[in-house]
């Protein structure tokens, strides 16, 4: 099969969908690999380096748009990058259609099939390809947090960590997923007041018993987050329904409310976001500020550290890659479930129930698309 990987045009994008040893690993397998010219260099992979695993450098996004039968991105593709799509390609990378109803309307239309990273599952059913950027934006949130807290980023000037004879911040986290869990381990690291909220009580009793007595946990409810949310310092959202959209949990009442230059960190924001004053911002101007709380929705977060992300993303989808070039679209969605479980739309269908759901759009299920 001849996989392509083009270079990421969303700003401040610096992660890359195949790293050399990747690249070398698909090479191994048969496979002809096109890399567009410079798509490594934010993490330090020059060409050269994807020419020694076996790759043929390419001067630009037409030649791997054109060429290419499977597109290995990471982000969802850009206007310009959606234009090039065409009909029994495939595309393999984050999408988060449920908050875009435009960029889905345009995939349909181009006729490619797009397999989403944060759908696929596992045989535990967890979200394998999502996992480690939910790792790796659950440990930044703290760091943004704190960061923009201090009085010269707009904050009330807050140490999270405090020190003796000084309280420190309180962090709510809401949500105990892996987003939750990574912030809350940050979080506590720093010294702060932790509080997580979920719905599941085996989830807050695995997070008793990963932290101990220094984390508290809640069961969530409207109560509970109203009264929490006022309290805090530092609000942290990785709420996640695999595939629709964010719930609103956080009202723009209940902003108002809040501590002036308290900080809410809206993870969710991919999917829409959880907090009805969200909207997504860039790492070039990363938050805005309402009621005197500063918000901050970088949509992609991970981007700012892009060696450890895209390192991270490559160890999970690397044999989901494998199985798409040695099997083809048809074996390898016949074959593993869990693959077809990412599968969001194909041949101008939409595949996943949940981004159907939350767009109002016919769900026509993986299996008769396929077929058809």
């Amino acid at each position: 099969m001849l996989v392509g990987v083009p270079k990421e045009i969303k700003p401040q994008e610096y992660r890359v969908g195949l790293t050399p040893t990747n690249v070398r690993e698909i090479t191994a397998h048969g496979h002809h690999v096109l890399v567009e010219h410079g798509a490594g260099a934010g993490i330090g992979m020059q060409d050269e380096d994807y020419r020694k695993a076996g790759a043929e450098i390419v001067a630009g996004p037409a030649d791997i748009f054109s060429r290419a039968e499977l597109i290995v991105k990471v982000k969802e593709p850009l206007a310009e990058e959606r234009r090039r799509l065409r009909e029994g390609q495939v595309l393999f990378t984050y999408l988060h259609l449920a908050a875009d109803a435009a960029l889905t309307r345009e995939l349909l239309a181009s006729g490619a099939t797009c397999i989403a990273y944060e759908t696929v599952t596992s045989p535990t059913g967890t979200l394998p390809l999502l996992a480690p950027m939910s790792e790796v934006a659950g440990r930044m949130s703290v760091q943004a947090g704190a960061y923009f807290l201090e009085k010269a980023h707009g904050g009330h000037g807050l140490l999270l960590g405090g020190v003796p004879g000084v309280d420190p911040g309180k962090v709510v986290v809401i949500g105990g997923g892996t987003v939750g869990t990574h912030a809350v381990h940050i979080a506590l690291g720093m010294g702060a007041d932790v509080w997580v909220l979920d719905r599941n009580v085996d989830q807050l009793r695995r997070l008793w018993r990963q932290f101990g007595r220094p984390l508290n946990t809640v069961f969530s409810t409207r109560d509970a987050i109203e009264r929490h949310v006022r309290a805090a310092d530092l609000v942290i959202s990785g709420v996640l329904i695999p595939g629709a959209a964010a719930p609103k949990l956080i009202s723009r009442a209940l902003v108002s409310e809040m501590k002036s230059g308290s900080v809410i960190v809206d993870v969710a924001i991919d999917q829409g976001g959880s907090t009805e004053t969200s909207r997504p911002t860039t790492h070039e101007a990363p938050t805005f500020v309402v009621d005197g709380v500063i918000h901050y929705c970088v949509t992609n977060m991970p981007g700012a550290v892009p060696k450890t992300s895209t390192h991270a993303l490559n160890n999970a989808t690397l044999p989901f890659v494998l199985a798409l070039a040695d099997e083809g679209l048809a074996g390898a969605m016949r074959r593993n479930p869990h693959l077809r479980d990412g599968l969001n739309i194909h041949k101008g269908h939409v595949t996943h129930p949940a981004v159907a759901g939350s767009l109002g759009l016919d769900y026509v299920p993986p299996d008769q698309a396929l077929a058809e």
